[in-house]
C-alpha cells in the first residue's frame, strides 16, 4: 500500500530532540521547548504536533496588542486535508509501538493519533498565516462517534485520511477515515475503510476565551456537499438537545423504567430470590485515579484530549473484560463529551460501569460501558466531572468459540436515577 498524497505526513518509529536539530549556519534559534511536548506520545502525534507547531512558530510571541483575526477566508476541504500514513509492513519498530497482545492495532494510542490529526487540520484551517494578529485556541469539544468496521492488523500497512466536514460560526467538525487493505492502491478496495471517527473543535479567543468566528468552509464536490449537509443536521440536533428541559417520560417509557427498576428492588429486597443471570449496574464498577504530569500536555499546556480518550478507553476494556469474563472486542465510542479543560497538576479519577448489556443476538452480545472522569480537588472539597466517554464492546469470537456455556448477565438499576440515565442513553 503506497501514499501518493501531497499532504501526506511521513511517520518513523523515532525522533530526535528538538536540541538535536543542527540548524542552518545562518540560524542558531533552537526550538522551543514548549512546542515539543509530544515526546512521551505516540510517533504519529509528535509528527502531528511538529507540523502543527510549524504553524504557530511565526505566532509564538504576537505583541500583546495583537488584534484577532479581522477578515474570514473561505477554504476548501483539500485546504487542509491530511494524511497519515504507517508503514507497518516494514517498519518493525514503529509496529511494536502499536502492537496490541492479539497482534491487532492498539485502539488507545490510535485515538490519541486522531485526536492529534482532527486538531492539526482544525488548526490549518482556522489559521490567517497573519504573523500581525493573534492565533485562536481550538480545543476538542466531543467526539460524535468512533466506529470499527473491521480489525485493524499491525502488519499491514495503514493509512488516514481526514478532512474539515463542515464549519458553524465558532465550531468545526472534521471526518477521519482509517484504511488498511492488502492491495497495493488501498483506495481501490471497496472494503478499505477499518474505522470512522468524527470530531468536533471550538474555537476560542486566545485572549478573552470567548469563542471566536472561524474561516468559511466551500464544499466542493457533491460528496463534500452531502457531508457538509448532514454534519449541519446534527450540529441542528445538538442544538436542540442541549436548549430542551429535561425529558419528560411518557407512559411507555415509564412502564420501560418500572421494568428496569423491578429486578433491582428484588436484588436490595429479597437478594436471596435475585435473578442470579443479573447483577446490579453499582456492582460491575472499576475506578483509577492519576495525577495530571507534564509529559501529558499538548501544545497549549493543557492535558491532551487524546490521553484522556486513552485512558478511558483502556478503563472501559478492563471493565468489560472483568464484566464479561472473557477479551471484549471494541465496536465503536458512541459519544465524547469534553465538559471542562484538564490541567497539568490535576487529580484526575475515571470511574466506569457497564451501564446496560443488550442480548438479543446471541452471535454479538453488546457491552455499553460509561466512563465518567473527575478533576477532583481536595484542598477545597470541589469534584468536576470534565469527560464523558461511552464505549459499546461485544466478546471476540476465537474466547467465545473455547467457552460453549458463555453468556453475558443482564444489568439492572437499584435506584431510579441509574434507570432514567440507561433509557436516555439507549435514547441517545
Amino acid at each position: 500500500m503506497k501514499s501518493n498524497s501531497p499532504k501526506c505526513i511521513p511517520v518513523v518509529s523515532t525522533f530526535a530532540s528538538p536540541f538535536d536539530v543542527t540548524p542552518p549556519s545562518s540560524d542558531t534559534t533552537r526550538k522551543p521547548l514548549s512546542l515539543w511536548p509530544g515526546m512521551y506520545h505516540s510517533p504519529v502525534t509528535i509528527a502531528l504536533w511538529e507540523a502543527r507547531s510549524k504553524i504557530f512558530e511565526s505566532l509564538l510571541d504576537p505583541p500583546k496588542d495583537a488584534p484577532p483575526q479581522s477578515e474570514l477566508l473561505t477554504r476548501a476541504p483539500s485546504h487542509s486535508r491530511t494524511t497519515i500514513f504507517y508503514p507497518f509492513s516494514t517498519d518493525y519498530i514503529l509496529r511494536e509501538q502499536y502492537r496490541d497482545p492479539w497482534n491487532e492495532v492498539r485502539i488507545g494510542i490510535l485515538l490519541e493519533d486522531l485526536d492529534a490529526l482532527a486538531g492539526t487540520i482544525s488548526v490549518k484551517h482556522c489559521s490567517d498565516d497573519d504573523s500581525t494578529t493573534r492565533p485562536l485556541l481550538l480545543v476538542t469539544a466531543s467526539v460524535d462517534k468512533i466506529v470499527l468496521k473491521k480489525p485493524i492488523s499491525v502488519d499491514i500497512d495503514l493509512k488516514i485520511v481526514a478532512s474539515v466536514i463542515w464549519v458553524g460560526r465558532s465550531s468545526i467538525e472534521i471526518q477521519l477515515e482509517v484504511m488498511q487493505s492488502e492491495l497495493e492502491d488501498v483506495e481501490a478496495s471497496p472494503d478499505s475503510v477499518a474505522l470512522t471517527a468524527n470530531f468536533i473543535f471550538v474555537a476560542r479567543d486566545s485572549k478573552t476565551g470567548k469563542a471566536a468566528p472561524i474561516n468559511r468552509l466551500s464544499p466542493e464536490t457533491d460528496l463534500e456537499k452531502v457531508l457538509f449537509e448532514e454534519a449541519e443536521a446534527r450540529n441542528n440536533l445538538r442544538k436542540k438537545k442541549r436548549g430542551g428541559e429535561r425529558k419528560e417520560f411518557e407512559n411507555g417509557e415509564y412502564n420501560k423504567l418500572g421494568a428496569l427498576l423491578a429486578e433491582g428492588r428484588i436484588f436490595s429486597d429479597m437478594p436471596a430470590l435475585a435473578d442470579r443471570n443479573s447483577i446490579l449496574l453499582k456492582d460491575t464498577r472499576l475506578e483509577n485515579s492519576l495525577i495530571c504530569q507534564p509529559q501529558q500536555r499538548n501544545i497549549h499546556g493543557r492535558i491532551f484530549g487524546g490521553f484522556l480518550m486513552h485512558r478511558a478507553f483502556e478503563l472501559a476494556f478492563s471493565t468489560a473484560y472483568t464484566f464479561a469474563g472473557l477479551v471484549p472486542y471494541f465496536l465503536e465510542v458512541d459519544h465524547v463529551d469534553f465538559l471542562r479543560p484538564v490541567d497539568v497538576g490535576d487529580f484526575l479519577r475515571f470511574k466506569s460501569c457497564v451501564l446496560y448489556t443488550q442480548l438479543d443476538k446471541l452471535d454479538c452480545p453488546l457491552i455499553n460501558i460509561e466512563v465518567v472522569a473527575h478533576v477532583t480537588s481536595p484542598e477545597i472539597r470541589s469534584s468536576e466531572v470534565s469527560n464523558t466517554f461511552y464505549f459499546k464492546f461485544t466478546v471476540r469470537p476465537e474466547a467465545k468459540a473455547r467457552n460453549n456455556g458463555f453468556k453475558l448477565r443482564n444489568v439492572v438499576p437499584a435506584t431510579e436515577e441509574e434507570a432514567r440515565h440507561i433509557l436516555e442513553r439507549m435514547d441517545a
